[in-house]
C-alpha cells in the first residue's frame, strides 16, 4: 500500500513538472482495496478496471519504474509509453479502460472465456460509483447470472464521480444491492484485511460454480478525479482531512501490526526508507529512458499487418507502412 502511495505522489509530481502529458488519475487513498483484493485472489485471475489504474497495475505484476515509465511515454514502460496512465496492461491484466463502465461488460467476457475453457479463474471487472448507474453495467449483470459466469463485479465508491457526490447521483447509494438477482456484499475499502476476507469469501463462492458476485467497497480518494481537479470544490478540505484521520488503510493497519506486535514502529519505518528509495531510483530512471522514435506511431495497429499495407498519417497525402 505504501509503494502505491508514495509511486502516485511521484506521478503528481511529474505532472505537475509537465513531464506527464494527458490524463493522470491518481488512486491515493483507495490502496486498500487493490492490495487487499489481490491478497486472495490467484495469479491467473484476471482484472480489467477503469481509468484509475495505476494500483491494480502494480498489483498485477509490472514495476514502479515500468510504470512511471509508462506514464512519461517512454519505451521501457508498460505499454511502450503508447498507452499513458489509463492504457496499462499485464498478464491477466486488461486495464486501464477511458471510456467509463465499458470495462464492466468486458470482464463479463473474460469470464465467458474462462468458463468456455473450464478454467478455475475468475474476473474481477472493477468500476466506481459514478459509473454504476450505466445501462451496460446492468446488461453485464444479466448476461452474466443467465450463464451463471465467474465474475465479481466490484463498485470501489469512493463517494464522489467526477465532482458529484454519490448522493446527487443516485436514488440508491446502496450499489451492493444492484445485482437484484445477484447476491451482493459491502466492505469497508479502508480495511486492507477486511476486503481480503471479503475476497476470499468471494472467491469461494464464484469458484463454487454459483455465479457471479457484486461486491461494494467502500473507499476514498483525496486527490481530485484526475490530476485537472483540485478536488475541494465539491467536498471541503476539512473532509478530506477527517478521513485521512479516522479510516485511512496504510496508517490503519499500521497501528494494528503495532498494536499486535507483529512489527516495530522502527521495522515500518525502515521498510518505508526502502521504498522511498526504490520509488526515487524508479522515478530518475524513467524520466531519463529514451522516448519512443516516430516510426512506433505505425507499429502495433494491426496484430499482422498485410505486406506493404499502409497507414494514413495525419493527412490524406501522407502514408507509411504499417509495422507488427
Amino acid at each position: 500500500m505504501q509503494t502505491i502511495r508514495l509511486m502516485e505522489r511521484a506521478a503528481s509530481a511529474l505532472y505537475q513538472e509537465k513531464a506527464i502529458r494527458g490524463f493522470c488519475h491518481l488512486y491515493t487513498g483507495q490502496e486498500g482495496v487493490c492490495v487487499g483484493m489481490s491478497a486472495s485472489l490467484k495469479k491467473d485471475d484476471a482484472v480489467i478496471t477503469a481509468y484509475r489504474a495505476h494500483g491494480w497495475t502494480y498489483m498485477k505484476g509490472s514495476s514502479v519504474h515500468a510504470i512511471l515509465s509508462e506514464l512519461v511515454g517512454r519505451k521501457t514502460g508498460v505499454a511502450k509509453g503508447k498507452g499513458g496512465s489509463m492504457h496499462m496492461y499485464g498478464d491477466q491484466f486488461y486495464g486501464g479502460n477511458g471510456i467509463v463502465g465499458a470495462q464492466v461488460p468486458l470482464g463479463a467476457g473474460i469470464a465467458l472465456s474462462q468458463k468456455f475453457n473450464n478454467l478455475p479463474n475468475l474476473t474481477v471487472a472493477l468500476y466506481g460509483d459514478g459509473a454504476a448507474n450505466q445501462g451496460q453495467v446492468f446488461e453485464a449483470y444479466n448476461i452474466a447470472k443467465l450463464w451463471n459466469l465467474p465474475c465479481l463485479f466490484v463498485c470501489e465508491n469512493n463517494g464522489y464521480g467526477m465532482g458529484t457526490s454519490i448522493a446527487r447521483s443516485s436514488a440508491s447509494t446502496s450499489y451492493y444491492t444492484r445485482g437484484d438477482y445477484i447476491p451482493g456484499i459491502w466492505v469497508d475499502g479502508m480495511d486492507v484485511l477486511a476486503v481480503r476476507s471479503a475476497t476470499e469469501w468471494a472467491g469461494e463462492y464464484i469458484r463454487s460454480g454459483k455465479g457471479p458476485l457484486v461486491m461494494e467497497a467502500g473507499t476514498y480518494r483525496y486527490s481530485g478525479h484526475s490530476m485537472s481537479d483540485p478536488g475541494t470544490s465539491y467536498r471541503t478540505r476539512s473532509e478530506i482531512q477527517e478521513v485521512r484521520n479516522t479510516r485511512d488503510a496504510i496508517s490503519g493497519f499500521k497501528e494494528r501490526l503495532i498494536s499486535s506486535e507483529l512489527a516495530t514502529a522502527q521495522e515500518l519505518k525502515e521498510i518505508d526508507s526502502q521504498i522511498r528509495k526504490e520509488i526515487e531510483e524508479a522515478n530518475h530512471k524513467a524520466k531519463s529512458d529514451p522516448e519512443l522514435p516516430v516510426e512506433e506511431t505505425f507499429t502495433n495497429v494491426y496484430s499482422s499487418p498485410t505486406p506493404g499495407l499502409e497507414i494514413r498519417g495525419c493527412d490524406n497525402f501522407t502514408t507509411r507502412l504499417a509495422l507488427p
